[in-house]
């Protein structure tokens, strides 16, 4: 699929970082390779940084932190808003470039890779107004910039976490240094050259590329980061917080899941089973939020498998360039080895396939069903990130709640009933971050973030704004008002 950017001499071969606001070559002579994962293709490369690399962007970032978070908040949101518009108008692009980075099929990666950054982004400016001062008694509250933040992301929705990190902390007044996944980067090259185009002053966004041993480790634990957003695995997670603790830097961490979707006894089964299965498929299970247990009423199960047989036999699974592909490779050959290892255990652990792993060429991982999964099984509790769905039934809500909470996440999920009050109260129970209540829409406008191992802290919206400030309070002299002093 050609692609056809508006800056014309957009390289996919790049050898330097940006750094602030110029093209700064990279310390180490080493490259990262990028392939399209859904032939092998070489796409293109970027330097793999090094700490110092690490350090000179977090020093770009500080030097533009003083004139940055001092200009007024409109102003700041006009920078932005000068960044996005370009991001949008290159959407296209964008789309095209992302399906051959990360392998989804096309058509999602207009409507949710791109499509869905770009509202996510839009929720955020929408929000901006949670920075106003607000007046408490005699003193006034401020929401302040937290600093230099360092942006880490993963590959599989690269643009959706970048947006979702870098326009709220920009916003707040911080300035980012921001370090994609070495297998997906070349999206944020291209946002650099947009950002070349862009309002936005130099050093407020850098861009460094590199590995997470090197370079996201450098970021973690300098003593310039002021607060680390990163979204990837529990264990990488474990590793930024405890790098970051040797500064006590504030840390986000938006982590995994294992989430459920429940179906009570009173749903429309159909709906709900095709919905559920629907969204357990996007990006071939590769996500975060993944609804990968389908817990149903014990009644039901023999019913629901049968649906799933039928509902997973639509789906098409091939070239991610062909607009009717519905699921695309995986991301490397070492995920497909650990989802068919996954399955693989889950049958000696006494799982029965409804629809079994089944072989297929390169990449690619056709959507996979298991029955008879109890709560003390891998596939009830590991995440495995791919399109592996385990059915378990429930005695009741009560059941129903404890197998939801039986695990160490709580991202996301979903609940189903023909009440939308009786849904709701069986929600109010759920330990996770968001749940979707027969079928709602997300909203990039609420909190995105989990309970328990899923993480800390929440992104999107006026709290993801919210999340990149610092409290700080004024107070005012008031005629008979209590001071606290050794003398009065």
């Amino acid at each position: 699929m050609p692609l056809a950017p508006s800056i014309t001499d957009f390289s996919f071969h790049h050898r330097e970082h940006w750094i602030g606001g110029v093209w700064v070559p990279s310390n180490g002579p080493e490259i990262d390779r990028v392939s399209n994962p859904a032939d092998g293709s070489l796409i293109g490369s970027v330097p793999r940084g090094e700490a110092a690399d690490a350090e000179a962007a977090l020093a770009g970032a500080a030097a533009a932190l003083p004139g940055w978070s001092e200009t007024p908040r409109d102003d700041r949101l006009k920078s932005v808003q000068s960044w996005l518009r370009l991001i949008e108008a290159d959407s296209e692009f964008l789309s095209k470039l992302i399906s051959r980075e990360a392998g989804t099929p096309i058509t999602l990666s207009r409507n949710v890779q791109v499509g869905l950054a770009i509202d996510v982004a839009r929720a955020c400016i929408d929000a901006a107004s949670v920075l106003d001062e607000e007046r408490r008694g005699n003193s006034i509250i401020r929401r302040v910039p937290a600093g230099v933040v360092a942006a880490i992301t993963p590959w599989n929705v690269p643009l959706i976490l970048t947006l979702q990190k870098v326009v709220p902390a920009l916003l707040a007044g911080c300035t980012v240094v921001l370090k994609p996944s070495e297998r997906t980067p070349l999206h944020a090259a291209y946002l650099a050259r947009l950002a070349e185009r862009s309002e936005l002053p130099a050093g407020v966004l850098n861009i460094v590329f590199g590995d997470g041993l090197r370079v996201g480790s450098a970021l973690a634990s300098s003593p310039t980061t002021d607060l680390i957003s990163f979204t990837g695995s529990v264990r990488a997670g474990r590793s930024v917080a405890a790098a970051a603790a040797t500064n006590l830097s504030r840390v986000h961490l938006e982590l995994g899941g294992k989430s459920a979707s429940l179906i009570l006894d009173d749903a429309d089964i159909a709906q709900a089973v095709a919905a559920s299965i629907d969204q357990a498929m996007f990006n071939s299970g590769q996500a975060c939020l993944q609804w990968s247990r389908l817990i149903v009423p014990r009644r039901l199960v023999r019913e629901t498998e049968e649906l799933a047989r039928t509902i997973t036999a639509t789906y098409v699974v091939g070239d991610p360039a062909d607009p009717d592909t519905n699921l695309g490779p995986l991301i490397s050959a070492d995920a497909k080895t650990r989802v068919a290892r996954a399955c693989e255990l889950g049958v000696a652990g006494g799982a029965r396939p409804v629809v079994p792993q089944r072989d297929m060429d390169g990449l690619y991982f056709a959507p996979t069903v298991f029955s008879d999964v109890t709560e003390d099984m891998d596939l009830a509790q590991e995440e495995i990130f791919g399109p592996v769905i385990s059915i378990m039934t429930h005695d009741g809500d009560d059941d129903a709640v404890r197998l939801a909470n039986s695990t160490r996440y709580g991202l996301h999920g979903s609940v189903w009933s023909r009440s939308d009050e009786r849904a709701t109260a069986v929600a109010r129970r759920v330990r996770a971050g968001q749940l979707e209540i027969n079928g709602a829409p997300f909203n990039p406008a609420a909190p995105f973030g989990g309970f328990k191992h899923s993480g800390i802290g929440r992104e999107c919206g006026a709290e993801g704004i919210d999340s990149f400030c610092e409290l700080q309070a004024l107070h005012y002299p008031v005629a008979g008002g209590r001071t606290v002093r050794a003398k009065t």
